[in-house]
């Protein structure tokens, strides 16, 4: 198992080391710059503070990585950035781009992490004895080496003391199994990363009408969350904002199929509907693959529980 460890300002780990509810968050970086290929989903990603502080404080479950315009980087984490507002994000943003237009909607690289813990400061771990000072972004490693295996130890140790408000770290903890045993799994994931992946895997278009504007493209579920329908790319769609609320109300729903259908009720409830009346019966473009594609059991939910046919 790979392990990455990036480095991170106090701040950052003061901020959101006080809010124990955290389910996922954003490490971003100031800049997007190219993919992040140094592990895969599930694989732990620890924070190490900036010198002279050489302690690792805490760390998550990679999810995913995406460059985002900071404005959707935002409005998809919020505080879960690490800050109080945008504009906050932005000032600290600023200060490692050291220039930047105050009203550019800048990309920065986003790292997302699932089950994020932190350390008590008692309880920060020296970094590895190969740590080099000359480290800019962070360094990996991997379990099969012993200084990897070593590390993981450690952190696998001060896992075990580690609670949440919701109770003991059941999230992380028992899911990687026995102390030492580096498992790999799968992060569940939070309402941001499920919005950012979903408009990733749909290649930042409309399933429906092709639609690129990025800012009235919304990730719907197929089953809300609400009536328990799950945070995962097979429940989720991308959708231009009013198409997006058709599904949510039931005047529009997928086929098994994967056609767009849309309700007659739009015409005898708004004497209305001629623009959606034109989708009817479109192929949708979803993505490829077993995890991706739109799970049948949730069209058929859609179907039967909330279409108004």
């Amino acid at each position: 198992m790979r392990i990455f460890v990036g480095i991170t300002d106090f701040n950052w780990y003061q901020f959101l080391s006080a809010k124990p509810e955290l389910d996922e968050l954003n490490f971003w970086q100031p800049s997007a710059s190219g993919q992040f290929r140094a592990l895969s989903s599930g694989e732990p990603f620890l924070f190490k503070l900036h010198s002279p502080k050489n302690f690792i404080v805490g760390g998550g479950f990679f999810a995913h990585y995406s460059e985002l315009p900071v404005s959707l980087a935002w409005n998809a984490f919020e505080e879960k950035n690490g800050a109080f507002s945008l504009g906050e994000m932005r000032l600290r943003i600023e200060h490692y781009k050291h220039s930047q237009s105050a009203i550019e909607d800048y990309k920065i690289g986003c790292i997302l992490l699932e089950q994020p813990f932190f350390f008590s400061e008692e309880d920060w771990i020296p970094v590895p004895q190969d740590w080099s000072s000359n480290i800019v972004r962070g360094k990996g490693y991997n379990t099969e080496d012993a200084i990897g295996k070593d590390l993981w130890e450690k952190v696998m140790l001060q896992l075990q003391g580690v609670k949440h408000e919701v109770g003991s770290f059941v999230g992380v903890a028992e899911e990687l199994a026995r102390y030492g045993t580096p498992i790999l799994t799968t992060p569940r994931l939070g309402q941001g990363s499920f919005r950012v992946m979903v408009t990733d895997a749909y290649h930042r278009r409309c399933a429906v009408t092709q639609e690129r504007a990025l800012s009235t493209l919304e990730a719907s579920h197929i089953k809300p969350f609400s009536e328990n329908g799950p945070h995962r790319l097979d429940n989720g769609i991308l959708l231009r904002a009013d198409i997006h609320k058709l599904l949510d109300s039931g005047y529009a729903t997928i086929s098994p199929d994967y056609h767009f259908e849309v309700s007659k009720r739009i015409k005898t409830d708004f004497n209305n509907g001629k623009n959606y009346y034109a989708l009817h019966g479109v192929q949708l473009s979803i993505p490829e693959g077993e995890n991706s594609c739109i799970g049948q059991e949730f069209i058929i939910w859609h179907n039967e529980k909330k279409f108004r046919g």
